[in-house]
């Protein structure tokens, strides 16, 4: 009896030398992942996945790859202008195969640029999206993955014309990157849509009574005008920009929600009850054009609360929004707090690879290939709606965050447009200070 009391105990502590052993391995094995960058200030930042968003040095993947090659990390690069996968060991390029589709630019599954890791490897697949296979498939941001040619159940291939948003390979090149790569290593997406050009402006001030703004152009990165750009503070419903982002590239949009009790929270315009049904994309123009709580709430229970918050700060850090925290998806709690940079860098990436989300806060989508808006009475409380120029944003408000806005303008230059956004954060008049900071900028550029 003591024997085999004694054979259990050893048994146990083999087992825990073992595990030990193994997490030992894991972390030493995985520990070059870690990235960090230096600041303009020197300020040294610690982190997995993103970087410092300084627009003053605005090459954030440039940035980023310098830092991978420098510390010898494994990682794998996908260039989408350049239709390229690379994949790296120990900061040298040992692979470089062709992408060969990508999702459409400006659709609804466009392929998303930004830093990812591998989450998940698969020799085979089943989207349950696209109803296929695919063969050496590796995830890297909710619904988008790597994967070699796509078949269906009975054999038969994808066309070639067809794409989900995944990057897919040739299936013998996937399985080459498949097999060099491992879960966790880092994945940067890179597009030309991110890199500046080399339009100029004129320098000009501003003063306005926000605590906080910034008005930048979305391509060239230049900074009309900004008032501690870089202060920490809520933002309010502004949050709803990426929970419509985290709603459109984890969840498929046709899938139909039951509305929980626990989504019926104080918000402008009551509409869903419980036990309702609305598919996903339904709830989308009462979370953006209403800016619905209910609608952000029914959301991210219906994918799982805590999973969902967790993609949005994932999110946040994957595309460079290092200072940024949210709480909830609706923008409610004061712990939803940003910078007007870091909401610049949001407004960046919703403006390249979702600009269908601001197509719906302007009211310019009423229906899609997902069909009609669903609610025949919407209305829609965004500032500059209606304004000619006006492409998109959004506008919050809570007693932490004061009034905020997010406006993003198609501005003229003489026969040229500009992607021009206005942040304004702890406003007692967002809308007014955004105007005049509209107005402001508008001055510099004519």
């Amino acid at each position: 009896m003591e024997q085999k009391s004694f054979n259990k105990n050893l048994l146990a502590v083999l087992l825990v030398v073992l595990v030990l052993s193994g997490a030992i391995f894991f972390y030493f094995k995985n520990k070059s992942y870690t990235i960090s960058l230096t600041s303009s200030e020197g300020k040294v930042t610690k982190f997995v996945y993103g970087e410092v968003p300084e627009l003053s040095n605005p090459d954030f993947f440039g940035k980023i790859k310098t830092d991978l090659v420098d510390k010898k990390t494994d990682f794998i690069e996908a260039d989408l202008s350049a239709m390229k996968v690379s994949v790296y060991k120990n900061g040298e390029k040992v692979l470089e195969v062709p992408i060969k589709t990508k999702g459409r630019e400006g659709s609804w599954w466009e392929t998303p640029a930004g830093l990812y890791k591998i989450a998940t490897k698969e020799k085979s697949h089943f989207s349950s999206m696209g109803h296929v296979y695919q063969p050496w498939s590796m995830q890297f941001q909710g619904n988008f993955f790597i994967h070699g040619w796509p078949y269906y159940p009975d054999g038969k291939d994808v066309a070639s014309t067809y794409s989900g948003g995944c990057i897919r390979l040739e299936t013998e090149d996937a399985k080459k990157v498949f097999d060099l790569v491992n879960v966790g290593t880092p994945i940067l997406v890179f597009e030309n849509d991110f890199s500046t050009d080399n339009f100029s402006y004129e320098e000009g001030a501003a003063t306005l009574s926000a605590k906080s703004f910034l008005s930048a152009d979305l391509k060239n990165n230049h900074v009309f005008a900004k008032k501690t750009s870089e202060e920490v503070v809520p933002i309010a419903s502004l949050t709803k920009l990426m929970t419509a982002l985290i709603a459109t590239e984890y969840i498929n949009l046709d899938n139909i929600a039951t509305v929980p009790k626990e989504a019926i929270i104080y918000t402008s315009r009551p509409r869903l009850t419980v036990g309702s049904k609305q598919s996903i994309y339904t709830l989308l123009f009462p979370l953006l054009m209403e800016s619905s709580n209910e609608a952000a709430e029914t959301i991210s229970r219906y994918y799982g609360r805590d999973g969902f918050i967790q993609h949005m700060n994932e999110k946040a850090l994957a595309i460079g929004m290092t200072h940024t925290h949210f709480a909830d998806a609706s923008g409610v709690s004061p712990e939803n707090v940003s910078t007007a940079e870091d909401l610049f860098m949001l407004a960046k990436y919703i403006f390249n690879n979702r600009s269908f989300i601001f197509h719906i806060t302007s009211g310019s989508i009423q229906n899609s290939i997902y069909g009609e808006s669903g609610f025949a009475d919407i209305q829609n409380f965004n500032d500059f709606v209606g304004q000619k120029d006006f492409f998109g944003g959004k506008n919050g408000k809570t007693e932490a965050a004061e009034q905020t806005n997010l406006s993003v303008f198609n501005m003229k230059v003489g026969e040229i447009t500009r992607p021009v956004v206005v942040i304004v954060l702890g406003s007692q008049d967002a809308r007014a200070d955004a105007q005049a900071l509209y107005n402001q900028t508008t001055g510099q550029i004519r």
